[in-house]
């Protein structure tokens, strides 16, 4: 079971292998990645640069050990997207650490172009013609080029893009990680030092344990008879690649995919002064140390002092007692609202992952998805779910092998075939269909109104004017047959920036009409936001939690979504799919 849950990662047999040479999932695809980035910039084959990105979603997507198949002699051929020539370099990087390809595309390309292909508005193309026309080959080298005036006077630029050069090129240096390429670097280690001799406690902290979207490092507390211990412990593991320090209790290291992590080793009667100090936030810490020295009290990382005297700290619940608080769940550390809650005895109870019943945006083969009607839904009452909605795409996604009406009418003829043997589980008709750049839906109301569930989505046009995107939003909206408005953003996290909306119009038409709001799971989406979410459920909008998955793996992304329902203080009663088949299509719109 891929799904975490909510307060502490659990321990769990690891995906990974033990030995120091296995090769990690993140780490192939973000090579895969690299391969494809690179093809790019060369100007080769949009196909066979496709066929990387295919076989980095599949590698990225994958519940076991890419290196572990290869050791036991297993097909790779069988995985989506991987033929024979992937296959042979995918068994030769784990065999041999590095992939040949890669590193004669590098000696090619200086390294650094690849972050100015990290610019949100700079493809491969422009990347390309900066390093060749004027010799830009890292970030700096772009920073000058678009303040002299130099990017904006290459044909296809403009002053506007260098003005976007200049506003986006601090958030590629400070780079941050997808919280579930987090997850798959830290999980191993955890196990890891959960099973040492010597090592008692052990928890992440900082935005990790925050349940974050995206994180630039990540730290660890431990608790052992020796700090020694643990510190060989994590220099060997297999995903550490370099020890950047190491002090008598605390090591940073870099690992397979560049994120740091920060490992501690603190007393047993601090290990709850320190899990509140290095979790955070910085502004919620602050709170408690004010509230702290209006009780005469000094509360630091060590414990909580009334002069010389450490009084509480072995834990986290003592921290907080300490200031009459009661504990607060990491999510909510941020100063948004949680102390006055604690005070008043109203702080949530938040959603678990348990409470969810069913899962409403998925796709199969008849669009984009690796799996068959049959297999989702097995794989989701597998999962413990009641129901599930099969939302293929429309046909304006033709990239995607998008459905017209002829198709989705067959399409939906065997979903209910596909119901009438199926026990255990239903399957709801359902269609992701695209708002149009006109303000029309894809798909007409006659084939809409036959389906179960319709989620209305912008894919494309998402640099429209607020007015244009607001009143695509508000169209479908008000459209009977459309059931909720899915990824409302259109966000890709630290690649693509959000549809400008005006959210409090966007809230009040979704409440006026009685349409839901996705919390999109997906890894690169979630979407809303914790604080977009947080504010609809307060305009009183029901809020789905969706994996958006395209294949049996993806449905483990439900754990992503319900961590970004908790940041968004969601209780069970907030998220539509924690109910009943029969209350959830209660609360749906009649068309």
């Amino acid at each position: 079971m891929m799904w975490l849950m909510p307060e502490i990662v659990p321990a769990r047999v690891s995906p990974y292998r033990s030995r120091r040479s296995a090769v990690q999932n993140p780490t192939i695809a973000e090579k895969l990645n690299d391969v494809a980035d690179l093809l790019e910039l060369e100007g080769a084959n949009s196909f066979r640069v496709r066929a990387y990105r295919n076989a980095a979603r599949t590698i990225e997507s994958l519940t076991q050990s890419l290196s572990d198949m290869v050791e036991r002699g297993e097909d790779l051929e069988e995985l989506p997207n991987i033929g024979k020539d992937l296959a042979e370099k995918l068994t030769a990087l784990v065999n041999e650490g590095e992939l040949k390809q890669l590193q004669e595309l590098k000696q090619r390309v200086p390294p650094g172009v690849l972050d100015v292909l990290r610019i949100d508005g700079l493809g491969p193309k422009k990347a390309a013609t900066l390093w060749k026309e004027l010799g830009v080959t890292d970030l700096d080298q772009l920073q000058a080029a678009a303040e002299s005036g130099d990017v904006a006077s290459l044909k296809g630029f403009g002053k506007k893009t260098a003005e976007k050069i200049l506003a986006n090129i601090d958030r590629v240096s400070d780079r941050r990680f997808l919280r579930v390429d987090a997850r798959n670097m830290l999980e191993p280690i955890l196990e890891t030092l959960r099973a040492a001799d010597g090592i008692d406690q052990v928890s992440p902290a900082g935005s990790y344990r925050r349940r974050r979207e995206t994180v630039g490092d990540l730290d660890v507390l431990v608790t052992a008879k020796e700090s020694k211990v643990a510190m060989d412990t994590l220099a060997d593991h297999e995903i550490v690649v370099e020890t950047l320090s190491r002090g008598d209790t605390k090591m940073r290291v870099r690992l397979e995919n560049d994120l740091e992590l920060d490992l501690r080793v603190v007393p047993e009667q601090s290990y709850g002064a320190a899990m509140h100090y290095f979790t955070g936030s910085k502004a919620h810490n602050v709170r408690v140390r004010r509230r702290g020295q209006e009780r005469d009290l000094k509360i630091n990382e060590y414990g909580v002092f009334r002069g010389d005297e450490r009084i509480a700290g072995a834990t986290e619940e003592e921290v907080f007692e300490a200031v009459d608080l009661r504990w607060i769940p990491p999510e909510l550390r941020e100063d948004r609202g949680e102390f006055e809650a604690a005070e008043a005895g109203e702080l949530p109870d938040l959603i678990e992952l348990s409470d969810i019943r069913g899962d409403l945006h998925m796709h199969t083969t008849a669009s984009d998805g690796k799996n068959s009607i049959r297999e989702m839904a097995e794989a989701a009452k597998q999962r413990g779910l009641d129901y599930i909605a099969i939302t293929d795409h429309s046909k304006r996604v033709s990239m995607a092998n998008g459905l017209d009406a002829k198709r989705l009418r067959k399409h939906w003829k065997e979903i209910d075939e596909i119901n009438a043997d199926l026990d255990g589980i239903e399957v709801l008709k359902g269609i992701e269909c695209d708002i149009l750049e006109d303000a029309t839906l894809d798909l007409d109301d006659e084939v809409l109104s036959e389906g179960d569930w319709v989620i209305a989505v912008l894919h494309y046009g998402l640099k429209q004017p607020s007015k244009q995107i607001m009143k695509r939003l508000l169209a479908a909206i008000e459209n009977p047959h459309v059931h909720a408005i899915g990824h409302p953003t259109g966000r890709i996290l630290e690649k693509r920036p959000e549809a400008e909306i005006d959210f409090g119009e966007f809230f009040a038409a979704a409440k006026e009409h009685g349409v839901l709001l996705e919390i999109n799971a997906g890894p690169e989406r979630l979407d809303l936001d914790d604080v977009r979410a947080k504010a609809a459920c307060e305009h009183g909008i029901p809020l789905v939690i969706n994996t958006d998955a395209h294949s049996t793996r993806g449905l483990a992304n439900m754990q992503l979504g319900v961590d970004q329902a908790r940041r968004s203080w969601l209780t069970k009663s907030d998220v539509a799919n924690t109910r009943t088949l029969k209350q959830f299509q209660k609360l749906l719109r009649k068309s």
